[in-house]
């Protein structure tokens, strides 16, 4: 399988199609632990072949014990998970031969050398050697001069590829990425997104968390927003900024306001701060925005127009907004 490092498409590009195909299902899925902490609840999730998932949802809201939980690495409480039709307790060792995981955590054998570690991963999955393979996974990850160094004097970063790199190691076809990117720098964040996109190409079915919801927003298929524990929220990303994202129409003005004329009160407008702009704020989606009466009632109230434009909610927004709905 190649995985060679290509451009990552731009989020104002069109999302490419996913199959219809089921790869993952995950139903009535909860979590409770020992002290009574009820970690998930009751989560239905399938997951197509071939698309990226984000998982959004602020810290302790169950991202990665849902992932432990599908990777048979957290005994879930009640509720099933099947991949690519096996059940992963019954068919633990055929699930986990599917699934590929970059924890969260930077756990790598310190005396061992970038390559061996890698191969030995591959071999942990029942993989028969395959020294070509493991050395493209090197390559797209800008390891092989580092094959012969001992883990223990790279990086942080270069430890982060690593781990990727031993996820890889077994050709999953199901990947999961828990906080790929937490505290690596901007090249790696690059590269990584750079190896999603070729990976995806590839037909690997992609489920990543995390907090830089900007890269959700460029690179996933699809968004589900976990908070409490519970799936709040799961949808097309295009559809779910269409449908839930605001639209402002920003109206620079040519003189500074004071405050808003008595005319233009209840007209879902704002001023701002320093008066030199009004804010309508409207549903793009609506058959009438009000826009054209709003500029005419402007214009009434003799209010000079300098210039004007729209913006539309961030993934970010719509997530805060979810959130704090949900608490």
């Amino acid at each position: 399988m190649a995985i060679d490092i290509v451009t990552i498409r731009s989020h104002t590009s069109v999302p490419m199609e996913h199959s219809s195909e089921i790869i993952l299902s995950v139903k009535n899925l909860s979590k409770t632990y020992a002290g009574g902490f009820q970690a998930l609840k009751n989560i239905d999730l399938d997951i197509f072949k071939g698309e990226i998932l984000a998982l959004l949802g602020p810290n302790g809201a169950g991202k990665t014990t849902l992932i432990s939980t599908v990777c048979g690495i957290v005994r879930a409480s009640t509720g099933t998970v099947t991949v690519a039709g096996f059940d992963t307790v019954k068919d633990f060792r055929k699930t986990r031969s599917i699934i590929g995981l970059v924890p969260q955590e930077l756990t790598t054998d310190s005396f061992e050398t970038v390559f061996n570690t890698v191969a030995f991963s591959r071999g942990l999955f029942g993989k028969a050697p395959n020294p070509g393979h493991i050395e493209k996974v090197l390559r797209s990850l800008s390891l092989w001069d580092k094959k012969d160094n001992m883990i223990m004097t790279l990086s942080g970063g270069m430890k982060r590829r690593v781990l990727i790199a031993k996820a890889l190691s077994h050709e999953p076809t199901v990947l999961f990425l828990d906080e790929p990117t937490a505290g690596v720098d901007v090249e790696l964040r690059k590269d990584m997104w750079k190896i999603v996109a070729e990976l995806k190409q590839a037909g690997v079915t992609i489920i990543l968390t995390t907090h830089y919801i900007e890269e959700a927003e460029e690179i996933a298929d699809r968004v589900g927003v976990i908070n409490n524990g519970e799936l709040i929220l799961i949808e097309e990303k295009a559809s779910l900024m269409s449908k839930l994202g605001k639209k402002q129409l920003l109206l620079d003005l040519r003189e500074a306001l004071s405050e808003l004329p008595a005319s233009l009160i209840g007209e879902d407008l704002e001023l701002s701060g320093d008066g030199h702009q009004l804010i309508y704020t409207f549903n793009a989606q609506s058959e009438h925005t009000g826009i054209t009466s709003l500029l005419n009632s402007v214009k009434e109230a003799g209010i000079g127009i300098r210039d004007l434009n729209t913006t539309q909610s961030s993934l970010e927004d719509i997530f805060v907004s979810l959130v704090h709905e949900s608490s």
